[in-house]
């Protein structure tokens, strides 16, 4: 693929990566967004026949199925194609979705228009973080990487008050300009593309040994003899070498263990994301203003209005990892942002379970039904500040070289197909008890919100409708999906999931290839890699220690001390 020397050598090449990769994230939030809007626009029902919840849910969720088949399709010919080429594929994908939709007059072309512009959501999504990790340094890696899902939050607010402000306008152009307007931030990052690098690891895995060492060259404006430039490329070898100690690696045997683990990895990777979704979040961004007007009985203009508010807090939240990502790691925010996501989401039906139907005053009912607001923002918050972005720097740190590529389109498909483990409602005078993906979930959101009201942010119970009664709160917290799933992530990320801060991409791959405790006895410690990754963080600390203050000291001693627990265990 061509490239052309736009952003010439050093700190503006390392400026323009940076961008390039924010703004397709910007138009990767812009997407997720744009739709929520435009579902109550009275022009789009007409146009589409007023679909029933169950209609709009299939409309809104197959972009979902086609990020998915996005994945698929990067896991097959990414690693073949490139990271640029991948790319500019993808905004190619989304463009021509784009125009399908802003021009559709029925609910097929709706659909196969949202599946294309997913398709390139799918292919972006999986080699953008892929890319930016790549081309940058381990102690700046979090905070890049967790800057392009801040700018998810900024791609939907964006999208939110645009639909907003054209609502106003009335008629057609109400709806199909803002589906239009995804071509601009494509079309961006297309001409971004063609003055940007392809990454030098994968250069390298491919035997353009030249091609590679220009491009780091390039990025880190040294000299091929330069110490950064000579040290990145005798690590890069050498971690190729390892991986293909026993021969090029085959995907059959990614249950089998190898020198590097590369099945576990590329499960802790789909489990990251995994985590991402299985929190409540979908219900938040696609379907707030609905929560906020039918949950909450605000009027829909207020609602709209709210839930814009709502979903600045993902940005706002999503500075702390931008900025400090890489001094605070990635182990302990996963913790307690997972704890207080739970809560917030307990809370937000407690205080919407007090309704008239339930036998309470009308008071209570707007006080308490106000009274939820605040933990929509604070749910927000706190998911933008862990759970939105540590997933997204996670995914292709944790995997190895020879199967980043593939193993990266395992881990974002997670994102799509799993919005949570959840129980599929089926409105046929009972109950049908499935489980479902993130098609489904977002598909069954409109019901679930229209029919179970406050007790969807806890769980949804097989019974027939004309059963369906108040229990007692720790009943229904004992059946909760998105509190106990939030809850359950705390011990399995202190488990199964090593630090990586600062670690660079080579240096992930020793905390795999140490032995470990066998049997019974590796169940009742932090797994080995992350015993490992305890080891290193101390370490990097210590080697600090003496050009720093006593703060870095007092950071040395914790981590000492967890490193200690964890062998008492």
């Amino acid at each position: 693929m061509i490239k052309l020397n736009l952003f010439g050598r050093g700190l503006k090449l390392q400026i323009a990566i940076m961008v390039g990769c924010q703004m397709a994230f910007i138009l990767f939030g812009y997407d997720q967004g744009v739709f929520g809007g435009i579902v109550t626009n009275e022009d789009w029902l007409n146009t589409f026949g007023h679909p029933g919840s169950g209609l709009e849910g299939i409309i809104v969720s197959i972009y979902n199925l086609g990020a998915f088949s996005g994945c698929i399709l990067t896991f097959i010919w990414g690693e073949k194609l490139g990271r640029r080429l991948c790319m500019w594929l993808a905004m190619g994908w989304i463009i021509t979705g784009a125009i399908l939709q802003c021009t559709s007059y029925s609910v097929p072309q709706i659909m196969v228009a949202r599946y294309i512009t997913g398709i390139g959501t799918g292919i972006e999504t999986s080699t953008v973080p892929m890319y930016q990790s790549e081309l940058c340094d381990a102690d700046k890696r979090g905070r890049l990487v967790s800057s392009e899902p801040l700018f998810v939050g900024v791609g939907i607010v964006i999208s939110y008050f645009f639909d907003y402000g054209m609502r106003f306008v009335g008629g057609p152009v109400a709806w199909r300009v803002p589906i239009a307007c995804q071509v601009i931030f494509a079309f961006v990052v297309i001409f971004l593309v063609f003055g940007l690098p392809e990454s030098p690891r994968w250069l390298y895995y491919h035997g353009r040994n030249d091609e590679a060492l220009q491009v780091m060259c390039d990025v880190w404006d040294e000299p091929p003899e330069g110490e950064k430039v000579l040290k990145m490329q005798t690590e890069i070898l050498e971690t190729i070498a390892m991986e293909r100690k026993e021969g090029e690696y085959k995907w059959a045997n990614i249950l089998k263990r190898d020198d590097v683990q590369t099945g576990r990895r590329v499960l802790l990777a789909y489990g990251m994301q995994f985590m991402n979704q299985v929190g409540g979040i979908n219900l938040v961004v696609y379907y707030v203003p609905t929560a906020l007007q039918n949950n909450v009985g605000l009027s829909a203009n207020l609602s709209l209005v709210i839930g814009g508010c709502v979903q600045t807090m993902f940005f706002f939240g999503s500075l702390i990892p931008t900025f400090l990502l890489d001094r605070m790691g990635r182990r302990r925010p996963m913790m307690w942002g997972s704890a207080g996501l739970a809560i917030s989401m307990m809370l937000i039906a407690v205080l919407l379970s007090f309704s008239t139907a339930r036998g309470y005053s009308p008071t209570l009912q707007k006080a308490t039904s106000s009274a939820s607001v605040t933990f929509f923002f604070t749910y927000m918050f706190i998911f933008g500040a862990t759970a939105n972005c540590i997933p997204w720097v996670y995914v292709p740190e944790i995997l190895p070289l020879h199967a980043r590529a593939k193993g990266t389109a395992i881990g974002i498909s997670s994102n799509w197909l799993w919005k949570c483990v959840f129980n599929h409602i089926h409105w046929f005078g009972i109950f049908e008890l499935t489980l479902a993906d993130s098609f489904v979930i977002v598909m069954i959101t409109p019901t679930l919100l229209n029919n179970l009201q406050w007790k969807g942010y806890l769980y949804v119970l097989p019974q027939h409708p004309s059963t369906l009664i108040g229990l007692k709160l720790t009943v229904h917290l004992l059946q909760s999906i998105f509190m106990c799933t939030n809850f359950a992530f705390v011990p399995l990320v202190y488990f199964c999931y090593p630090e990586t801060k600062n670690l660079t991409l080579e240096e992930v791959d020793h905390l795999f290839t140490a032995g470990g405790k066998h049997g019974a006895k590796a169940l009742t410690a932090p797994s080995q890699p992350v015993q490992e990754s305890f080891r290193a963080q101390a370490l990097g600390d210590d080697e600090k220690l003496g050009g720093r203050d006593g703060g870095l000291a007092a950071e040395h001693a914790e981590v000492m001390d967890e490193v200690k627990d964890s062998h008492s265990v």
